[in-house]
């Protein structure tokens, strides 16, 4: 270890969109900050593993910070995007269903409505046949809010900005483990670092942020004096895309009716207009808890089967009847930190934990972050700022 301590007043532990957007709001506020990665680059977990879909915030019970956090954060994103050039479309989504998917079509109206999106609309038959001629459905939403972003552009964006406050981003540094010290108002936090194979630092900051993602479990479980009842057990779901080959005739999204664990396996179109399928759901079970943080992403199977290509297609040909199952091949895959274990269980929200909750000051934690998480990631930033504020 290093013999004195870099003395900071802010640390974020997790360099992907979240952790990013929550180092800008900090810096920018006058904090001097450091966001530390164990990766080689940032945002190589779930930020660049998922559709890249800025969301309108239809799905989320209203009140939760999904619906609240995805509404904001829309709104946050759509300007952030303008305003630093970041490359984006506001494509407009369809949500297709069945005569037998009508009842959740109309619960996600009302959540919807109460959750402030007042410009989700049914479509009649003509305008959806006008809008996406080859799309077969009963009924029909239009969202005119959803769009898509470049993540990478996003996160470079915002480690600019971080930079621009005179705070740093640095990659290949794994937290190892914090502890208190101090007292009084000089009280903070203690952090080891293991920065590239093996070269060890000590941090000292006032602020401390876990928004390591698929390792915030891992992460929390290394701080001293957070007790166990305050980190959840965190279930990994993995989802799988595959790539539609040649042309297609789409201009929008396409998501059908959502499923137990996601929002089925819907069409995303990239900034390049490439199309895509995805995600699916495959659960992997229980994280490990008492696993090192960073040791996550290099363990995970990213690899897609090429004998779920079936299963995509027959999906899809419920609303896209003349889709060939031969045109699609394997994508990529990404992974989600799940608070629920199954399907079964009601979808968790987005936990944010201060020291309201788990008495220790200085520290807070995110939880459970997977979709929208893209979408909210500047209004996450806001909340773990005021969060910050009112706790010091």
């Amino acid at each position: 270890m290093t013999g004195k301590a870099t003395d900071l007043d802010a640390v974020v532990v997790g360099a992907g969109v979240v952790g990013l957007a929550i180092g800008r709001a900090l810096s920018q506020s006058g904090l001097d900050t450091l966001v530390i990665e164990s990766q080689p680059r940032h945002g190589m977990g779930t930020s660049s593993r998922n559709s890249g879909v800025i969301h309108a915030g239809l799905y989320y019970p209203p009140g939760s910070n999904k619906a609240s956090w995805c509404v904001r954060g829309r709104e946050l994103l759509y300007a952030f995007c303008q305003s630093h050039q970041v490359a984006h479309k506001q494509l407009g989504k369809l949500i297709v269903g069945q005569d037998e998917d009508e009842a959740a079509l109309q619960t996600i109206t009302s959540r919807a409505k109460d959750s402030g999106v007042t410009n989700l609309r049914w479509l009649t038959q003509q305008e959806l046949k006008a809008m996406e001629p080859e799309v077969r459905a009963r009924h029909a939403l239009f969202s005119p809010s959803t769009g898509i972003v470049d993540v990478h552009e996003l996160m470079l964006a915002l480690e600019g900005d971080i930079e621009k406050a005179g705070s740093n981003v640095v990659t290949q540094s794994c937290f190892l483990a914090a502890s208190l010290i101090g007292t009084g108002v000089s009280k903070g936090w203690q952090l080891d670092v293991k920065v590239g194979q093996d070269e060890r630092h000590r941090l000292s900051c006032q602020l401390l942020v876990n928004a390591a993602g698929l390792d915030a479990d891992a992460v929390a479980s290394r701080i001293e004096g957070l007790a166990a009842e305050h980190i959840p057990k965190v279930h990994f779901a993995k989802g799988n895309y595959a790539s539609l080959t040649g042309s297609h005739p789409f201009k929008h999204l396409v998501y059908p009716a959502p499923v137990p664990g996601g929002l089925g396996t819907h069409l995303t179109l990239n900034i390049a207009g490439e199309a895509q399928f995805g995600p699916d759901v495959e659960w992997l079970g229980l994280a490990d808890p008492h696993r090192l943080p960073g040791s996550t992403h290099p363990s995970l199977n990213y690899a897609v089967n090429t004998a779920q290509l079936a299963d995509f297609a027959a999906s899809v040909q419920r609303w896209w009847p003349s889709l060939r199952a031969e045109r699609l091949q394997p994508g990529y895959s990404g992974i989600r930190p799940k608070l629920t274990q199954n399907a079964k269980e009601p979808a968790a929200d987005f936990v944010l934990q201060g020291p309201d909750q788990h008495g220790l000051a200085g520290l807070v934690n995110l939880f459970g972050i997977e979709s929208p998480g893209l979408t909210a990631c500047l209004a996450i930033g806001e909340a773990v700022h005021h969060c910050a504020k009112t706790s010091a």
